[in-house]
Protein backbone atom coordinates (compact mmCIF):
# COMPACT_ATOMS: atom_id res chain seq x y z
CA UNK A 1 0.00 0.00 0.00
CA UNK A 2 1.15 3.44 -0.43
CA UNK A 3 2.62 5.46 2.28
CA UNK A 4 0.28 8.17 1.18
CA UNK A 5 -2.62 6.19 2.38
CA UNK A 6 -3.07 6.15 5.51
CA UNK A 7 -6.92 4.60 5.64
CA UNK A 8 -7.98 1.73 3.87
CA UNK A 9 -11.17 -0.27 3.71
CA UNK A 10 -9.94 -3.41 1.66
CA UNK A 11 -14.19 -5.23 0.04
CA UNK A 12 -15.01 -4.95 3.95
CA UNK A 13 -18.13 -7.31 5.41
CA UNK A 14 -19.45 -8.14 8.29
CA UNK A 15 -22.35 -10.22 9.04
CA UNK A 16 -24.07 -11.72 11.96
CA UNK A 17 -25.96 -14.97 10.86
CA UNK A 18 -27.78 -14.00 7.82
CA UNK A 19 -27.63 -10.74 9.04
CA UNK A 20 -25.78 -8.01 6.89
CA UNK A 21 -24.07 -5.23 8.55
CA UNK A 22 -21.79 -4.05 5.75
CA UNK A 23 -20.97 -6.36 2.34
CA UNK A 24 -17.81 -5.17 0.13
CA UNK A 25 -17.18 -1.95 1.56
CA UNK A 26 -13.91 -0.68 -0.10
CA UNK A 27 -12.40 2.81 0.08
CA UNK A 28 -9.02 4.34 0.43
CA UNK A 29 -8.07 8.12 2.44
CA UNK A 30 -4.81 9.45 1.59
CA UNK A 31 -2.94 11.79 4.32
CA UNK A 32 -4.31 15.56 4.34
CA UNK A 33 -7.95 14.44 3.50
CA UNK A 34 -10.95 15.53 5.34
CA UNK A 35 -13.35 13.00 4.63
CA UNK A 36 -17.31 12.45 6.00
CA UNK A 37 -18.62 9.40 6.08
CA UNK A 38 -22.59 9.73 5.47
CA UNK A 39 -25.37 7.15 5.48
CA UNK A 40 -28.96 7.13 7.64
CA UNK A 41 -29.24 4.93 10.80
CA UNK A 42 -28.69 1.69 10.66
CA UNK A 43 -26.36 1.99 7.51
CA UNK A 44 -23.43 0.69 8.67
CA UNK A 45 -21.08 4.09 9.64
CA UNK A 46 -20.01 2.56 13.14
CA UNK A 47 -19.54 -1.17 12.14
CA UNK A 48 -17.05 -0.11 9.57
CA UNK A 49 -15.29 2.31 11.95
CA UNK A 50 -14.85 -0.12 14.73
CA UNK A 51 -13.31 -2.23 12.02
CA UNK A 52 -11.02 0.25 10.75
CA UNK A 53 -10.22 0.91 14.51
CA UNK A 54 -9.68 -2.66 15.26
CA UNK A 55 -12.26 -3.00 17.72
CA UNK A 56 -13.82 -5.06 15.85
CA UNK A 57 -12.88 -8.01 13.04
CA UNK A 58 -14.56 -8.11 9.52
CA UNK A 59 -15.96 -11.32 8.19
CA UNK A 60 -14.05 -11.04 4.95
CA UNK A 61 -11.91 -7.95 3.78
CA UNK A 62 -9.13 -6.35 5.46
CA UNK A 63 -8.51 -3.18 6.71
CA UNK A 64 -5.48 -0.75 7.46
CA UNK A 65 -4.33 2.39 9.14
CA UNK A 66 -0.90 3.69 7.73
CA UNK A 67 -0.47 0.35 6.34
CA UNK A 68 -0.94 -1.93 9.82
CA UNK A 69 -3.32 -4.49 9.11
CA UNK A 70 -6.16 -4.01 12.33
CA UNK A 71 -6.45 -7.69 12.63
CA UNK A 72 -3.21 -8.72 12.91
CA UNK A 73 -1.03 -5.57 13.60
CA UNK A 74 -3.64 -3.53 15.72
CA UNK A 75 -0.95 -2.40 18.26
CA UNK A 76 1.22 -0.59 15.40
CA UNK A 77 -1.78 0.32 14.03
CA UNK A 78 -3.46 2.10 16.84
CA UNK A 79 -0.09 4.44 17.72
CA UNK A 80 -0.70 6.18 13.72
CA UNK A 81 -4.58 6.48 14.80
CA UNK A 82 -6.61 8.46 17.17
CA UNK A 83 -10.66 7.49 17.84
CA UNK A 84 -13.38 8.82 19.13
CA UNK A 85 -16.16 6.36 19.38
CA UNK A 86 -20.04 7.98 19.64
CA UNK A 87 -20.22 7.46 23.07
CA UNK A 88 -16.11 7.44 24.11
CA UNK A 89 -14.72 5.74 27.32
CA UNK A 90 -14.58 8.02 30.34
CA UNK A 91 -14.11 7.26 34.39
CA UNK A 92 -16.15 9.78 35.55
CA UNK A 93 -15.03 9.83 38.79
CA UNK A 94 -11.73 11.11 37.43
CA UNK A 95 -10.59 14.63 36.39
CA UNK A 96 -9.38 15.29 32.83
CA UNK A 97 -6.04 15.62 34.45
CA UNK A 98 -5.89 12.19 35.69
CA UNK A 99 -7.71 10.60 32.73
CA UNK A 100 -5.01 12.11 30.38
CA UNK A 101 -2.44 11.10 33.04
CA UNK A 102 -3.98 7.61 32.74
CA UNK A 103 -4.07 7.32 29.27
CA UNK A 104 -0.81 8.39 28.24
CA UNK A 105 0.87 5.81 31.21
CA UNK A 106 -1.68 3.29 29.45
CA UNK A 107 0.50 4.30 25.90
CA UNK A 108 4.03 4.21 27.54
CA UNK A 109 4.02 7.69 27.59
CA UNK A 110 5.51 9.45 31.04
CA UNK A 111 6.97 12.16 32.46
CA UNK A 112 8.34 15.39 31.07
CA UNK A 113 7.06 14.18 27.10
CA UNK A 114 3.37 13.37 29.04
CA UNK A 115 3.23 16.24 30.74
CA UNK A 116 4.08 18.11 27.55
CA UNK A 117 1.56 16.11 25.42
CA UNK A 118 -1.24 16.87 28.16
CA UNK A 119 -0.73 20.39 28.42
CA UNK A 120 -0.82 20.15 24.60
CA UNK A 121 -3.79 18.89 23.85
CA UNK A 122 -5.51 20.84 26.47
CA UNK A 123 -4.85 23.67 24.58
CA UNK A 124 -5.82 22.18 21.10
CA UNK A 125 -9.62 20.96 23.55
CA UNK A 126 -9.59 24.50 25.56
CA UNK A 127 -10.03 21.79 28.66
CA UNK A 128 -7.84 23.89 30.92
CA UNK A 129 -10.98 25.74 32.96
CA UNK A 130 -12.15 22.20 33.83
CA UNK A 131 -8.84 20.15 34.03
CA UNK A 132 -9.77 19.01 38.02
CA UNK A 133 -13.41 18.73 37.66
CA UNK A 134 -14.45 15.20 38.04
CA UNK A 135 -15.39 14.28 34.46
CA UNK A 136 -19.09 13.22 35.60
CA UNK A 137 -19.46 16.56 36.70
CA UNK A 138 -18.67 18.29 33.20
CA UNK A 139 -21.12 19.04 30.61
CA UNK A 140 -21.78 16.75 27.61
CA UNK A 141 -19.86 19.35 25.06
CA UNK A 142 -16.80 19.10 27.84
CA UNK A 143 -16.92 15.56 28.11
CA UNK A 144 -16.55 15.20 24.28
CA UNK A 145 -13.05 17.63 24.49
CA UNK A 146 -11.95 15.13 26.81
CA UNK A 147 -12.64 12.51 24.57
CA UNK A 148 -10.71 14.39 21.71
CA UNK A 149 -7.89 15.04 24.28
CA UNK A 150 -7.50 11.33 25.01
CA UNK A 151 -7.57 10.59 20.62
CA UNK A 152 -4.79 13.59 20.11
CA UNK A 153 -2.87 12.50 23.23
CA UNK A 154 -0.43 10.40 21.72
CA UNK A 155 0.06 12.44 18.06
CA UNK A 156 -1.89 10.01 15.79
CA UNK A 157 -1.58 10.81 12.29
CA UNK A 158 -4.54 10.20 11.39
CA UNK A 159 -8.29 10.66 13.25
CA UNK A 160 -11.69 8.55 13.02
CA UNK A 161 -14.21 10.42 14.59
CA UNK A 162 -17.89 9.00 15.07
CA UNK A 163 -21.12 11.96 15.62
CA UNK A 164 -18.37 14.27 17.69
CA UNK A 165 -21.33 16.70 17.53
CA UNK A 166 -24.29 14.36 19.00
CA UNK A 167 -26.47 15.62 21.77
CA UNK A 168 -24.45 18.45 21.81
CA UNK A 169 -26.24 22.44 22.12
CA UNK A 170 -25.47 24.91 19.51
CA UNK A 171 -22.42 26.56 21.43
CA UNK A 172 -20.98 23.31 22.20
CA UNK A 173 -21.24 21.92 18.05
CA UNK A 174 -19.33 25.61 17.41
CA UNK A 175 -16.66 24.87 19.92
CA UNK A 176 -15.77 21.33 18.66
CA UNK A 177 -16.34 21.87 14.77
CA UNK A 178 -13.87 25.18 15.24
CA UNK A 179 -11.57 22.18 17.09
CA UNK A 180 -11.74 19.27 14.37
CA UNK A 181 -11.59 22.05 11.57
CA UNK A 182 -7.88 23.10 13.33
CA UNK A 183 -6.81 19.27 13.55
CA UNK A 184 -7.71 19.17 9.72
CA UNK A 185 -4.39 21.15 9.27
CA UNK A 186 -1.89 18.18 10.35
CA UNK A 187 -4.40 15.25 10.50
CA UNK A 188 -5.95 13.15 7.73
CA UNK A 189 -9.65 12.91 9.31
CA UNK A 190 -12.45 10.36 8.78
CA UNK A 191 -16.00 11.51 10.31
CA UNK A 192 -19.48 10.75 11.01
CA UNK A 193 -22.05 12.85 11.04
CA UNK A 194 -25.24 13.88 10.54
CA UNK A 195 -24.64 17.07 10.76
CA UNK A 196 -24.61 17.70 6.98
CA UNK A 197 -23.56 21.64 7.61
CA UNK A 198 -20.45 20.13 9.22
CA UNK A 199 -19.67 18.46 5.86
CA UNK A 200 -19.50 21.57 3.85
CA UNK A 201 -17.54 23.33 6.12
CA UNK A 202 -14.98 20.83 6.75
CA UNK A 203 -14.89 18.05 4.47
CA UNK A 204 -13.37 18.00 1.22
CA UNK A 205 -14.68 14.41 -0.05
CA UNK A 206 -17.77 12.37 0.89
CA UNK A 207 -18.34 8.53 1.67
CA UNK A 208 -22.18 7.33 1.53
CA UNK A 209 -22.85 4.45 2.73
CA UNK A 210 -26.73 2.60 2.41
CA UNK A 211 -27.86 -0.51 3.51
CA UNK A 212 -24.29 -1.77 4.18
CA UNK A 213 -23.05 -1.05 0.83
CA UNK A 214 -21.11 1.76 0.00
CA UNK A 215 -23.15 3.79 -3.00
CA UNK A 216 -21.13 7.45 -3.37
CA UNK A 217 -17.51 8.28 -3.05
CA UNK A 218 -16.41 11.41 -4.41
CA UNK A 219 -16.30 15.46 -3.88
CA UNK A 220 -18.85 17.52 -1.79
CA UNK A 221 -19.58 19.29 -5.44
CA UNK A 222 -20.04 15.82 -7.51
CA UNK A 223 -22.37 14.63 -4.60
CA UNK A 224 -24.76 18.02 -4.89
CA UNK A 225 -25.11 17.28 -8.39
CA UNK A 226 -28.52 16.77 -9.72
CA UNK A 227 -29.48 18.11 -6.36
CA UNK A 228 -30.71 21.16 -4.76
CA UNK A 229 -28.89 20.31 -1.28
CA UNK A 230 -27.07 17.86 0.90
CA UNK A 231 -30.29 17.07 2.37
CA UNK A 232 -32.06 16.47 -0.78
CA UNK A 233 -29.27 14.06 -2.02
CA UNK A 234 -29.08 12.31 1.85
CA UNK A 235 -33.04 10.93 1.47
CA UNK A 236 -31.94 10.24 -2.32
CA UNK A 237 -29.38 7.93 -2.04
CA UNK A 238 -30.83 6.84 1.95
CA UNK A 239 -34.58 5.94 -0.44
CA UNK A 240 -36.13 7.60 2.57
CA UNK A 241 -39.19 9.57 1.01
CA UNK A 242 -40.26 12.86 2.03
Amino acid sequence: MSESILIEAGHLSKFYGSFRAIEDVSFQIRRGEVVAFLGPNGAGKSTTMKILTGFLPPSSGRAFIAGFNMERERLQGAQKLGYLPENGPLYPDMTPRESLAFFGRARGISGRLLRGRIQRVVDICNLKSVLDKPIGKLSRGYRRRVGMAQALLHEPEALILDEPTAGLDPNQIHDIRNTIRELSATKTILLSTHVLQEVEAMAQRILFIAEGKLCFDGSVDKFLQGANSLEEKFRSLSKISK
